[in-house]
C-alpha cells in the first residue's frame, strides 16, 4: 500500500495547490465536492458492491506520475489507422489537443480553453454522481486535459470523427482526460474512439466522458478498446438524452489491456427517447474486463435496448452488472437487457448480474443472462467437412459475436472488429 499510498499524497497535494488558483465561482466548487466525494471514498474496494469482483490494488502499486513526458510520436502519423475507414481525426497526446482541428459543423475545443467559457457550466458535472464513484470523482476534481466537441444545430457532420487518445508509457503514469460531447438539436455526429499507446510502462488511464443529446439529435459512439497489457483503464461515461432523440453505444474490449472498467450510465430525460447499447468483449491472458450499464428511464414512451457478449479465454475474467430502473412517471417503457457469455477455457470465470427495478406498471420488461461453452457437436461439424480445429473456433465465436459486431453501421470498423477477432483468437490457440 506504500505506493497507493504515494500516489494518493500526490493526488491531495495537486488538488490544494490548484484549490488556491484563480477559478470561475462554480467550476471551484464543483472541483471542491468532487475532492470532498473521492476523500470520502477513496479508491474503490472490494467491500464496495458495485467493485466486490474487481479489485483496483494490485493496480495502483506502480511508482505513478501525475505529469507524463512529452509524446515525440511524429513517426506514427496513422496511431493505429482502421482500413478502410475515412474520418476525421481528433488527436488527444496524453489527453493534450495540441493540433487545430477544423471541421465543418463542429467546435472542437481543448478544455483548458473551454474552463473559461461559462456556457461549460451548463453541462459539466451536472448528473455524475460524485459520491459514489470514486474515479469519476477524481477526474472531475484534478482534470486539466481533455477535448469539447461540440455539434451545431441541425449539422449532420458528413463522416466519423475518429477520437484518437494517444499516450507515451516511457514512465508510469496515471493521467486523467476528459471528454465532453454536446450534440446540439436535430444534430447527427459519430464518435469512433480508440487508443495508441508507446512505451512498455505502466500507464493507468483514469477517463470520463459526458455526453449530452439534445431533442432530435442523434450520436452513434464506438468505443474500441485495444491495447498492450501494460495499460489499466477506468472509464466513466455519463450520458444525457432528451427527448425525441438517439444515442447508440458499442463497446469492443479485445485482448491486452490488463484492466477494463467501464461505467456507463445513461438518463433518458425526455419522451420517445431510443438507446442501444452493444458490447462485446474477448478476454484472454490474465485480463480482467468489467462493464457496469445503467439506464434511468424517467419518462414515458421510451426505449432502451442493451446486449452484451463475451467471449473468455485463458485465465482472464469479466464482470457484467447491468441495472435498469423505470421510475413511476415512464410509463410504456420498452426496456430489454441481455448478457451472454461463453468460456473457453476452464480457468476463465465470469460474473454476471443483470439487475431490473420498475416502478411503473405499464411497461414491457425484459433482462437475462446466459453462460456456456462450445457446443461440441456444431465444432465436431464444422471439422468433419475439413475445417481445421483453429478455423472452426474462429467460425463459432465470430458467430457468437454477430449479433453485437453486425450492429456497427460503419463497415470499417464491422471489418476491422471481425478480423481482431479471428486474429487474437489465432494467437491464443496457435
Amino acid at each position: 500500500m506504500i505506493t497507493t499510498t504515494s500516489l494518493y499524497d500526490q493526488l491531495l497535494a495537486v488538488f490544494q495547490e490548484r484549490d488556491s488558483e484563480q477559478q470561475q465561482d462554480w467550476l471551484k466548487a464543483l472541483k471542491k465536492e468532487a475532492f470532498n466525494g473521492f476523500e470520502a471514498s477513496g479508491f474503490p474496494t472490494i467491500k464496495n458492491e458495485d467493485w466486490r469482483f474487481t479489485n483496483v490494488a494490485p493496480f495502483l502499486k506502480d511508482p505513478f506520475k501525475l505529469q507524463p513526458a512529452n509524446i515525440p510520436l511524429h513517426e506514427h502519423r496513422n496511431y493505429g489507422a482502421i482500413p478502410g475507414l475515412d474520418a476525421h481525426e481528433i488527436i488527444l497526446k496524453n489527453g493534450l489537443l495540441n493540433e487545430d482541428v477544423a471541421i465543418a459543423g463542429l467546435k472542437v475545443t481543448p478544455f483548458r480553453t473551454a474552463l473559461g467559457q461559462p456556457a461549460l457550466q451548463n453541462y459539466l458535472g451536472k448528473t455524475i454522481p460524485l459520491k459514489n464513484n470514486g474515479f469519476a470523482a477524481l477526474n472531475t476534481a484534478l482534470f486539466q486535459t481533455g477535448v469539447v466537441i461540440e455539434v451545431e444545430k441541425n449539422a449532420i457532420i458528413d463522416k466519423p470523427v475518429r477520437l484518437i487518445h494517444v499516450y507515451n508509457a516511457e514512465e508510469p503514469f496515471f493521467v486523467q482526460p476528459r471528454v465532453l460531447i454536446v450534440a446540439n438539436g436535430g444534430s447527427r455526429l459519430e464518435v469512433v474512439e480508440t487508443l495508441f499507446v508507446k512505451g512498455n510502462e505502466p500507464v493507468f488511464i483514469n477517463t470520463v466522458s459526458e455526453i449530452h443529446v439534445a431533442a432530435n439529435a442523434r450520436l452513434d459512439h464506438y468505443n474500441l478498446q485495444v491495447g498492450p497489457s501494460n495499460v489499466r483503464i477506468v472509464n466513466f461515461t455519463q450520458v444525457d438524452q432528451s427527448g425525441d432523440s438517439l444515442y447508440n453505444n458499442h463497446t469492443y474490449t479485445l485482448p491486452g489491456i490488463s484492466l477494463v472498467r467501464n461505467n456507463l450510465h445513461l438518463e433518458l430525460n425526455g419522451s420517445n427517447t431510443e438507446s442501444h447499447l452493444y458490447g462485446l468483449y474477448l478476454t484472454g491472458g490474465n485480463q480482467l474486463v468489467d462493464n457496469h450499464s445503467l439506464v434511468n428511464h424517467k419518462m414515458p414512451h421510451c426505449m432502451s435496448n442493451e446486449l452484451y457478449k463475451g467471449v473468455l479465454m485463458d485465465e482472464s475474467r469479466a464482470v457484467f452488472n447491468g441495472k435498469i430502473f423505470v421510475q413511476q412517471d415512464a410509463q410504456k417503457t420498452n426496456a430489454f437487457q441481455q448478457n451472454n457469455n461463453m468460456l473457453l477455457s476452464d480457468r476463465a470465470v465470469i460474473d454476471t448480474k443483470p439487475q431490473l427495478e420498475i416502478f411503473a406498471d405499464d411497461v414491457k420488461c425484459s433482462h437475462g443472462s446466459t453462460i456456456g461453452s462450445f457446443n461440441p457437436e456444431a465444432l465436431f461439424y464444422l471439422k468433419t467437412r475439413g475445417i481445421g480445429e483453429i478455423a472452426a473456433r474462429n467460425l463459432l465465436v465470430n458467430a457468437f459475436a454477430f449479433d453485437v459486431t453486425s450492429k456497427a453501421e460503419i463497415p470499417a470498423v464491422r471489418n476491422y472488429i471481425d478480423k481482431l477477432i479471428t486474429q487474437k483468437m489465432a494467437e491464443a490457440y496457435d
